[in-house]
């Protein structure tokens, strides 16, 4: 299912959310330039849990920047046009609102907190992988994760492919909200039986999503009905 849009009008111009779709973007027009380079800074700015798991001795503020750096620099680097279309989508789609209901300082811790969640989530569960974690899509799980509490009433225009004819129809945000999630722990739950389910960073969904709730439940406004 794709998010196209919701029915929840942003009283606000979604500076934050426009500024990290812009900053996305840029980062990866950079990465289009760096042809053979790009496995090199992958794993530069990727989050790559072996390394942060390894036990190393990280004296001085340089190796430690370097060791804690990527949990922030993955979220702005995307592994293919449809990785950050996909991601940016449901960041216009649910970002605004989100944004807009609990403040801009609110929305970027938030949302970087996510980040790091969801980060160290897939870490636990794959402790030992050389892989890069990157993309957005676990701090945009955290924002998911407070549209949820916050606007479970809203409707989600809503693209469903069938085969060559597209279906467009609105889905309460609450189901469209909660059939995500059951996908992430379904995949996540058989990405620990094999390789062959662990290509996606499942875990890394699961753990932002529920950090947005704790999140929003712990400094969220409290909720409105919208039809």
């Amino acid at each position: 299912m794709i998010p196209l849009r919701d029915t929840v009008k942003s009283r606000t111009v979604p500076v934050l959310v426009l500024l990290l779709i812009f900053l996305n973007a840029f980062v990866f027009v950079i990465e289009l330039t760096l042809g053979d380079r790009i496995g090199v800074f992958f794993m530069e700015a990727g989050f790559v849990p072996g390394k942060f798991f390894s036990g190393e001795s990280y004296g001085g503020s340089v190796l430690a920047l370097k060791r804690f750096s990527p949990l922030f620099s993955s979220l702005f680097v995307h592994g293919g046009w449809m990785h950050l279309i996909g991601n940016m989508l449901f960041l216009w789609v649910f970002g605004d609102n989100v944004e807009d209901h609990v403040g801009k300082v609110k929305f970027l811790i938030l949302y970087f907190s996510s980040g790091v969640i969801a980060s160290l989530a897939q870490g636990a569960v794959s402790s030992g992988s050389n892989v890069p974690l990157v993309g957005a899509s676990g701090a945009i799980a955290g924002i998911l994760g407070a549209y949820y509490l916050l606007f479970p009433f809203s409707k989600v225009l809503t693209l469903i492919p069938i085969v060559i004819f597209p279906l467009f129809v609105e889905i309460p945000a609450a189901v469209f909200l909660i059939y995500w999630f059951f996908l992430q722990l379904l995949s996540g739950a058989l990405s620990l039986t094999g390789p062959q389910w662990s290509q996606v960073a499942w875990w890394a969904h699961i753990g932002g999503f529920a950090w947005g709730l704790l999140f929003t439940l712990v400094f969220g406004k409290p909720r409105r009905r919208y039809s």
